[in-house]
């Protein structure tokens, strides 16, 4: 990377950067241009697809890659382009897929190539608002997909599967397989990746990719599926909203999103902290 920076602040989105279908509030969006002018790298370190995020990063002036899919991607929001992506084996990915298929159950799939649905997925709505208020080349590409892709001697990658209250007998049986990684990020929805992603293990990659020491990395977030990075982080800050599991792993607590948490934390905790390990106070 061309610039050079001293600590690297991550954050999760939905009910810690904004409130689930709405913008980014300006004062997060001034906190955020507050970290850039102390030399620390922000980014976005979300659930979503690399494709709800486009418009998103260009608003924050992001220019470090983007964590997406849990930390099943690194994006580069700006190219457009995926620096790495960790996609489940195909033969799991045809076992997953029939399984969802087969049971009708509400699944969407984050994919290098776009976002696919099932036909019970109730995700498009979500997807369709984003696209509704973005220029064409930000839109993301959406796509369906049916039992027909299995018959397919080649099929797209994928590296999660985002599930809306699913059966209890199939959320059982991925919580079982060795293969997968489970976590909720949020009332009702369950992420599944392969076994080993995580946000924090994409956290310290990221950090090491831009050249930041692990020991001046801030992520901010507030559910199970931002455990991960929050215990990785050398400080974590959850929002007050935030699970009780999240709030035990963090060493910040902020007010709660709606209350402007994020930016609080980072005029009060990030920024002074930062300062103070770099020698400028």
């Amino acid at each position: 990377m061309s610039t050079e920076y001293n600590s690297l602040l991550a954050t999760d989105m939905d009910y810690t950067l904004l409130m689930p279908g709405e913008d980014v509030p300006e004062e997060n969006i001034a906190a955020v241009q507050a970290l850039l002018s102390e030399g620390i790298a922000f980014t976005i370190a979300t659930g979503r697809s690399s494709y709800l995020v486009g418009k998103f990063a260009e608003r924050l002036q992001i220019d470090v890659p983007i964590i997406t899919g849990n930390g099943g991607a690194l994006f580069d929001a700006a190219k457009r382009e995926h620096i790495r992506t960790e996609d489940f084996p195909e033969q799991k990915l045809r076992y997953l897929l029939r399984l969802m298929l087969d049971n009708a159950v509400d699944a969407t799939l984050y994919s290098v190539s776009g976002i696919y649905f099932t036909p019970s997925s109730t995700r498009r709505f979500f997807c369709d608002d984003y696209n509704r208020d973005v220029e064409r080349a930000l839109k993301a590409p959406l796509i369906n997909i049916s039992a027909s892709v299995l018959e397919e001697a080649t099929i797209p990658s994928f590296n999660k599967f985002l599930l809306i209250n699913p059966p209890a007998e199939i959320e059982e049986q991925l919580r079982h397989d060795k293969d997968l990684t489970l976590v909720s990020s949020g009332p009702g929805f369950i992420d599944v990746m392969p076994a080993g992603v995580s946000k924090g293990k994409a956290l310290l990659e990221l950090a090491d990719f831009l050249g930041v020491p692990r020991d001046m990395t801030f992520a901010a977030g507030d559910s199970e599926n931002d455990i991960s990075m929050l215990s990785s982080a050398r400080y974590g800050i959850c929002m007050s909203n935030g699970t009780p599991e999240a709030k035990a792993c963090s060493s910040y607590i902020a007010p709660r999103c709606e209350e402007m948490g994020f930016s609080r934390a980072v005029y009060e905790y990030v920024i002074p902290i930062a300062r103070q390990r770099s020698g400028r106070l």
